[in-house]
């Protein structure tokens, strides 16, 4: 008899990465780096350049997920890497950041309201990525609470306000504290605040939204900390009229969804109903 020869199986090779399907995830560990470097010049007392960092994730935060979707690379280790490095570079860091700078003078309360805004960063993330594929269509266009980059640059606002208007009052911590705490709140939050990852703007409104951005960038080069405070508070004043339009779709959506689920049964009794008897002539 002839014996058979055995069969050997071609090892599968790892299938390899293109640059542009890494680049994404490039940009998530720079926002990571970004925010750590922070941290080293929180420690180094260079406070300029401590927010200019966290300001730096920020923008590559924005940035990754956009090209992940503009060149079709988005992931499911994309997605874990991002989370990870929005809890450091807009968790860890801003609460390293403003301990260093005023909460550290009151020792352990001041480390508790450090810990407190890291905490509720880490949550705020963990709620985003349970209830993204649950969350109603009326409701894409809105964030639940204040997003991780907003959180970290609001927490950021007394350090900022200080670069122009000093720091006697504005350091201290009995401003400090309750502030990274208010912050750490709003991460976790119900409140809807509005989200410009969808925002599409009219056909007349393109000139007069590029003079807009001309003039924040002239804001911006010419008086920085200044542009950027303007920008906070218009952002936290947005946050009633985000309420109010989110309301608004939810009431309208609950009433499409109740006209809806009551035609059938108006059919079903329109259906039933025996037509009336015509009188003869």
């Amino acid at each position: 008899m002839l014996k058979r020869r055995p069969r050997f199986r071609r090892k599968h090779r790892a299938r390899s990465q293109t640059f542009s399907r890494l680049l994404p995830n490039i940009i998530t560990v720079g926002a990571l780096c970004a925010g750590l470097t922070g941290v080293r010049f929180a420690i180094a007392e260079k406070w300029e350049f401590a927010m200019i960092a966290i300001l730096v994730a920020a923008v590559l935060d924005a940035l990754d997920g956009t090209i992940a979707r503009l060149l079709k690379a988005a992931s499911d280790f994309g997605a874990e890497l991002d989370s990870l490095s929005d809890v450091v570079a807009f968790g860890v860091a801003p609460a390293l950041i403003i301990y260093f700078w005023s909460l550290s003078d009151i020792g352990g309360f001041g480390w508790a309201a450090a810990l407190f805004f890291a905490v509720c960063c880490a949550l705020r993330l963990a709620r985003f990525n349970s209830t993204m594929e649950t969350r109603p269509s009326y409701a894409y266009n809105f964030f639940t609470g204040v997003p991780a980059p907003g959180g970290a640059l609001l927490a950021l606002l007394p350090l900022l306000v200080s670069q122009d208007f000093g720091d006697g009052f504005f350091r201290h911590p009995a401003v400090t504290g309750p502030w990274i705490v208010a912050m750490a709140l709003l991460m976790v939050s119900q409140v809807p605040t509005y989200s410009l990852k969808q925002l599409r703007v009219p056909q007349r409104m393109v000139l007069p939204m590029l003079v807009l951005i001309g003039l924040l960038a002239a804001g911006l080069a010419g008086a920085p900390w200044l542009t950027l405070l303007v920008i906070s508070l218009i952002y936290l004043g947005s946050f009633p009229f985000s309420v109010l339009a989110y309301r608004k779709l939810k009431r309208e959506a609950e009433a499409t969804e109740a006209t809806e689920a009551a035609e059938p049964e108006i059919l079903e009794a329109a259906e039933d109903t025996d037509p009336p008897n015509l009188r003869e002539v």
